[in-house]
């Protein structure tokens, strides 16, 4: 009776779980719109994010209060310090460049992220290169190359800072996963504290050596949508963490990179903006790395 009762809920449990990955790739595919709203109110990314993710870490434990337990004393104190680190460049690049570059190019070049994967799987975790591997890198490189080739210069190139924010923050993403595969022991909710508190530090930093600056009239005076971008950032890690722990890896990101999709229409309809030939090319190539990274993933798990 109770494997019956198990089986009746599986259903129900997988249809939450790719709701929540659709929930988490919609706001990710529309979270730099509210960005652009606070730059021209005049905050600018560098001190938008931080406030933002400074009320998600607050919200955050408000919210995981009592699933939180002291941290296991653990030799891994270093990752845990380059985790939150990764968190930080990842999401105050990927804010820095949409704030300053076309949306879907970004986040095109965002979707790198599976080249860094798999090469600092082999550097960190000493994860072997397998047939797939090669595939990914061998067609994420040529993603890259369509789109970032320069004419005049005959060489694949960044055009300019929002293509450097973009591929280091996709590069950020990437440590970040290996990094958590490596500290499996800690719990999501400690990771998502640590990611939010790792892009408040780095923010801080470079906001006390000057880069991007503090208005407190603009501050207060769009205090509403910094603290709604705040709660909609933890209700977004949050369901994507819930249906990442409930779905196969191949499905998972084949449903996530709708978020490429929420984007372009979002991009196209609120910012009048469309990606050209080499943006299509390159970012078929990149897409079509992403989904052979997962099936990567399943062989190595063995499946």
């Amino acid at each position: 009776m109770a494997e019956r009762q198990e089986n009746a809920r599986a259903p129900g449990e997988e249809r939450a779980a790719v709701l929540s990955l659709l929930i988490g790739s919609l706001i990710f595919g529309l979270i730099w719109y509210p960005y652009r709203i606070l730059r021209d109110a005049g905050i600018d990314g560098v001190a938008a994010t931080t406030l933002t993710y400074g009320v998600a870490f607050v919200v955050g434990l408000i919210l995981f209060r009592r699933s939180l337990r002291p941290l296991p004393r653990l030799r891994l104190s270093w990752p845990l310090a380059w985790l939150a680190l990764a968190s930080g460049g990842c999401n105050l690049g990927y804010v820095l460049a949409t704030l300053n570059g076309e949306v879907m190019r970004v986040l095109l070049l965002f979707y790198l992220a599976p080249l860094w994967t798999v090469l600092l799987s082999r550097l960190l975790l000493g994860e072997r290169l397998n047939r797939f591997g090669v595939f990914v890198v061998a067609l994420s490189l040529a993603g890259a190359a369509s789109m970032l080739w320069h004419p005049r210069l005959g060489l694949p190139v960044p055009r300019d800072a929002a293509d450097w924010f973009a591929l280091g923050a996709g590069f950020s993403f990437a440590l970040f996963n290996v990094l958590s595969r490596q500290t499996k022991t800690i719990s999501i909710e400690h990771k998502l504290l640590l990611a939010f508190a790792g892009v408040v530090l780095l923010g801080s930093v470079l906001l006390l050596a000057g880069v991007g600056r503090v208005q407190a009239p603009a501050i207060l005076a769009n205090g509403l949508l910094l603290a709604v971008v705040g709660g909609v950032l933890v209700l977004a890690n949050f369901v994507l963490q819930y249906g990442m722990a409930r779905i196969a890896a191949n499905r998972a990101i084949v449903i996530m990179l709708s978020e490429l999709g929420f984007a372009a229409i979002a991009s196209w309809l609120l910012a009048d903006e469309a990606p050209g030939l080499g943006e299509w090319l390159g970012g078929a190539m990149i897409v079509t790395a992403s989904l052979f990274s997962a099936k990567m993933e399943n062989i190595e798990d063995g499946h």
